[in-house]
């Protein structure tokens, strides 16, 4: 759900578009605007009864002696969030809830505060895919282009959402108010949207509703600010899984969803018909709908071209329609403007919009297309997986921060580790608990990587803190945890307290010692560890020196006293992975 409230379809039938339904928790059939400052809570034709099905649904749920208010969503108790954040002015109205501004008490830094209703959460699914939709934010935060989580809180009445705060409005009305749209800055934006595609698809993530509302600027005059801000649709999947539920919004939906069979290939084609519409100010795919230029209609820009309005009044009736030309395929590009588009954009199209989602370009593929790589900023480098970065990273650490992290992440709860434990069980083939270095290399693989068995032999014995000879669940978590936990003080006091067994404010090489007995490891050179962390040399590690290691990013001795080359800081990997 993001920022704003959602407008998408979610039913299992393809031809039944527009007709009622409370299968999913997005009744809305399509929206067309959405913001902070202009949330709609869109009708299905048919839902103009006095009692919906959801409300009636509610009452035989409550006459069943099961009180909807009465349990807890995200699964546990969580502090009080008015105790944390002041609520401000209404931001954005929607089906389910309230997006209000917040400002964190302690800090006076302002918030978006979404607040769902948990009256409205009537089935389980509809519990599940709210407690997804935080569990996949915090999967994917740290991502510069990804808007970031806060937190979540439960009282009896809501489930809020706490993230950053996007001010700069949409990425279409930004659009709308330049007046033109150059191929270059396509293709900037572009960029920035595949490459939050490859992001999620990189940590096992199926956005499935990309879509212009679903961006929002975090500066107005800043188009690098450009923020994804809804996942209330996305899924976690393993390499290879088949999806068969028909989700997303009816313009951008792939051909492969509506015949219920796809995978990640479907954001791909997504994010092509975005281009196109970027380039053109028309969706590839929509069923002949007459323009017209009145008042509450989808609007477009191309270039110096007037605005057009779509006409959404008989929607309902043409949905069909723009399936059928989804699933036939056939891209426009006689009608203007496309003959003065180029033709390295109209070829990227095609292959975002190949009908066959094995032939499909990857989002990878596509950052390296010549367009972007011309008219925006090509990838430097060969990106690694997601999970493969992180290793890499934890791999240059010290064992004390190893140690650390494996702290923190005992200390996580569970809706910020529920995309890393999706991925360790999709690693773990055997199931049984532990990773083995086969299982380390097919799913590293399966991901996207092609490190040679040497470098990956490496990865497994930095992962293997206690030298077990395989990678437990908490060393997974330890190892892949994304580094901005570290940002939070309560984790680097709690850590921090770990070794300092006997409250004296310093660690010292003893507590250290019996900390790395406590976690069954050796070798660990703990004079080496000290002297490097140690700033006023006497011998014990303070919490200041302590914060100072851990924010100071994969700092690390090697094999006794080599430094590890790589030497990041946390702002350098504040939107890597």
């Amino acid at each position: 759900m993001g920022n704003t409230c959602r407008g998408s379809f979610g039913t299992k039938n393809p031809h039944s578009f527009g007709k009622p339904t409370d299968s999913k928790r997005n009744p809305s059939s399509f929206d067309a605007s959405q913001s902070y400052s202009d949330c709609k809570t869109p009708m299905k034709p048919g839902r103009e009864a006095a009692v919906s099905p959801r409300e009636a649904h509610s009452a035989a749920f409550v006459r069943r002696g099961m009180d909807p208010n009465s349990f807890y969503v995200l699964g546990h108790k969580t502090p009080n969030l008015r105790d944390l954040y002041l609520l401000g002015r209404n931001l954005g109205q929607g089906q389910f809830g309230t997006t209000y501004l917040c400002t964190e008490i302690s800090t006076g830094i302002e918030y978006a505060c979404k607040s769902i209703s948990k009256r409205k959460l009537i089935t389980k699914e509809d519990v599940e895919d709210v407690r997804r939709e935080i569990q996949i934010m915090h999967h994917l935060a740290g991502h510069k282009n990804v808007v970031t989580i806060k937190g979540a809180y439960e009282d009896s009445l809501y489930v809020h959402i706490v993230m950053e705060l996007c001010a700069g409005g949409e990425l279409f009305d930004r659009i709308i108010e330049r007046g033109h749209f150059s191929e270059r800055k396509a293709a900037e934006l572009t960029r920035i949207i595949v490459g939050v595609v490859e992001a999620c698809h990189s940590l096992g993530v199926m956005h499935r509703d990309l879509k212009p509302e679903n961006f929002l600027l975090v500066h107005k005059d800043d188009d690098s600010s450009l923020k994804a801000i809804d996942f209330g649709l996305s899924v976690f999947f393993k390499p290879g899984q088949v999806f068969t539920d028909v989700v997303g919004s009816p313009y951008y939906v792939a051909p492969e969803v509506l015949l219920k069979h796809y995978g990640p290939e479907a954001d791909v084609w997504t994010a092509g018909v975005i281009l196109y519409i970027l380039l053109s100010g028309v969706p590839p795919f929509w069923a002949g709908m007459t323009l017209m230029d009145t008042s509450s209609h989808w609007f477009m820009i191309y270039g110096n071209l007037a605005i057009t309005k779509i006409d959404l009044s008989h929607f309902a009736e043409t949905q069909q329609g723009i399936f059928d030309a989804v699933l036939k395929g056939v891209i426009d590009f006689d009608s203007d403007p496309w003959p003065l588009i180029s033709d390295s954009a109209k070829d990227l199209i095609r292959k975002m919009l190949c009908s066959s989602p094995s032939e499909r370009l990857t989002a990878h593929e596509v950052l390296c297309h010549p367009w972007i790589c011309e008219n925006g900023v090509a990838p430097d480098r060969v990106l690694d997986p997601a999970v493969l970065s992180r290793l890499k990273q934890f791999s240059a650490m010290n064992k004390l921060k190893k140690m650390a992290l494996r702290v923190i992440a005992e200390s996580l709860s569970e809706e910020e580790i529920a995309g890393l434990r999706e991925m360790f069980k999709a690693m773990d083939t055997d199931n049984s608990g532990a990773i083995t270095y086969d299982e380390l290399k097919a799913g590293l693989r399966r991901y996207g990587s092609t490190l040679k068995d040497t470098e990956i032999r490496d990865l497994m014995e930095a992962a293997d803190v206690d030298n077990s000879g395989t990678i437990d669940y908490g060393e997974f978590i330890a190892a892949t945890v994304h580094l901005n936990k570290l940002e939070r003080e309560e984790h680097l006091v709690a850590a921090f307290s770990y070794f300092d067994k006997d409250g004296s404010g310093y660690i010292t090489v003893d507590e250290l010692q019996q900390a790395c007995k406590e976690y069954n490891m050796t070798d660990c050179f703990l004079e080496d560890i000290i002297k490097e962390v140690d700033q006023d040399n006497d011998g014990r590690i303070d919490y200041s020196e302590f914060v100072a290691m851990m924010q100071k990013g994969n700092m690390g001795v090697g094999r006794r006293t080599m430094r590890n080359s790589l030497n990041i800081s946390m702002r350098d990997v504040s939107g890597a992975f």
